[in-house]
């Protein structure tokens, strides 16, 4: 027997603003009749089509060491750099650039969300193919 991931949990402060920010970074959505509002503790988003969920739940202390667990972004219509310019509008923070680490074109930038979780953004598949037909 094994067992499936039912969905990913993140402890927050706010659960509501932190969901409506990471459905603009995932392009994620309430669901339908479970919709999420200012003031609920629990907050679920998920892909259209359902097949991924994340839960923001309120916690009363703060973030206070670095994650244990994180997402790695890959941008699907867009660069790494494009994409890092899009989610600085909308309030992400650098926290560490290993942009170029192996070479140049390689690499990543880690971010943190408006409560300082972190998550890195890493290269689109366009670029790394694009890469890889170079060498």
């Amino acid at each position: 027997m094994t067992s499936r991931i039912s969905h990913t949990s993140i402890d927050c402060a706010n659960a509501y603003e932190l969901s409506e920010w990471w459905k603009q970074v995932l392009d994620y959505v309430d669901i339908a009749d479970d919709p999420n509002e200012p003031g609920h503790e629990e907050c679920v988003i998920q892909t259209p089509d359902g097949s991924h969920q994340v839960l923001f739940i309120e916690v009363p202390e703060g973030k206070t060491v670095k994650n244990r667990l994180h997402f790695d972004l890959r941008p699907t219509d867009r660069t790494r750099d494009e994409e890092i310019e899009r989610l600085r509008g909308i309030g992400a923070t650098d926290v560490a650039d290993h942009r170029g680490k192996y070479g140049p074109g390689t690499g990543w930038l880690t971010m943190a969300d408006p409560e300082g979780n972190e998550f890195c953004v890493l290269r689109s598949d366009a670029e790394v193919a694009a890469r890889s037909a170079r060498t």
